[in-house]
């Protein structure tokens, strides 16, 4: 059965409109969640800790700053936009104590109420809006008057309007513009980990690196092939995106097709699809969830490592050396110690 579609005639805001909206958190979705509502004219507030970066950001964007538990008490409906590691300790702390039956719960990412590191209370509603986009492609998408994708879902309905709020959130932030789908905590969780981990992150980062690395090792200028696994990557994704696979093969080149048709599947065989499945099962186990709690209780030391191995991979000193001469490209620096809100605010 094909999905239902909601749009802009589905999620009038008019249910949030007498109401205060908190934002806990204000990184990527925050940020862009908060911007949004604030400009659909709604009552927002931000809850932040005492020495959290962002909030001189927030102030200058017009926002009333409050301490976290300060916020939880004063909303009616609650944006828990933390990351997914310290969510635990935020909600014990700063939002549990102070949730009641008619407030509302709302989340961005089922990670911490499908693996339960956290347990909402049972009478109270508790619901998902998400966007299909980074933050910054959420505001500046609304800020053109567009908007992105997004999912609802409703994981309890105690007052028997949790869809509508939901609703009226994915209206407020402009995923109605473009359609919000129907969707449950669990499918919307182990998906959007899937996705990210196999395919849009993992697997695109993986290739990429492997491509070059295949090429400089045989000989072939770095710069050669930063080009080709890294650079055009970026086009035929955005073919992709407008026509799908289908439309993107009928705008390259019959070599580059039968070389997509015929070597592809050679390279991502199904024994790539075996490891698929496996890594597939440790999301809906909860494996993936404990390792990666496991990895913040302990400091982040293996994640720590691989991330700075990764900044330092020869990829990216030769891919700012060639981007520097592209004028095209919006040349982003992000400064140490920056909050992600600092960057993206750039984007209003």
């Amino acid at each position: 059965m094909a999905a239902k579609i909601y749009t802009t005639k589905d999620a009038p805001i008019a249910p949030l409109k007498k109401k205060t909206l908190a934002v806990i958190g204000f990184g990527s979705q925050g940020h862009a969640h908060a911007l949004n509502l604030k400009d659909s004219g709604l009552k927002v507030i931000i809850g932040l800790y005492p020495k959290s970066k962002s909030r001189e950001v927030a102030k200058k964007l017009g926002f009333e700053v409050m301490d976290t538990a300060e916020a939880v008490k004063a909303a009616d409906v609650i944006f828990v936009a933390t990351p997914d590691t310290v969510i635990p300790a935020v909600y014990k702390k700063d939002i549990a104590p102070y949730l009641t039956k008619d407030k509302t719960l709302l989340f961005s990412h089922g990670f911490a109420v499908h693996f339960k590191t956290i347990v909402p209370p049972k009478d109270m509603d508790v619901i998902l809006v998400a966007p299909k986009g980074p933050g910054h492609t959420v505001r500046s998408q609304f800020v053109a008057g567009k908007g992105v994708p997004g999912l609802i879902a409703v994981y309890q309905d105690v007052s028997g309007k949790a869809k509508q709020t939901a609703l009226a959130w994915a209206g407020g932030v402009g995923c109605a513009r473009a359609g919000v789908f129907e969707t449950n905590f669990r499918e919307e969780t182990v998906t959007d980990l899937f996705g990210e981990q196999v395919v849009l992150c993992g697997g695109a980062t993986a290739l990429v690196k492997a491509g070059f690395e295949t090429l400089v090792e045989a000989g072939f200028q770095p710069e050669m092939a930063y080009f080709e696994c890294l650079h055009e990557l970026k086009l035929i994704v955005d073919l992709m995106n407008e026509q799908g696979i289908a439309g993107m093969r009928f705008s390259i080149s019959e070599t580059a097709e039968w070389g997509d048709v015929s070597v592809g599947p050679k390279i991502i065989d199904a024994s790539v699809k075996k490891r698929m499945v496996k890594q597939l099962k440790e999301i809906e186990s909860g494996k993936f969830a404990k390792e990666w709690i496991a990895e913040y209780e302990g400091g982040y030391k293996v994640f720590n490592k691989l991330r700075k191995e990764g900044a330092n991979h020869q990829i990216e000193k030769v891919g700012e050396k060639l981007r520097s001469t592209m004028s095209w490209i919006k040349q982003s620096k992000i400064k140490k110690g920056a909050s992600q809100a600092s960057l993206i605010s750039s984007s209003n």
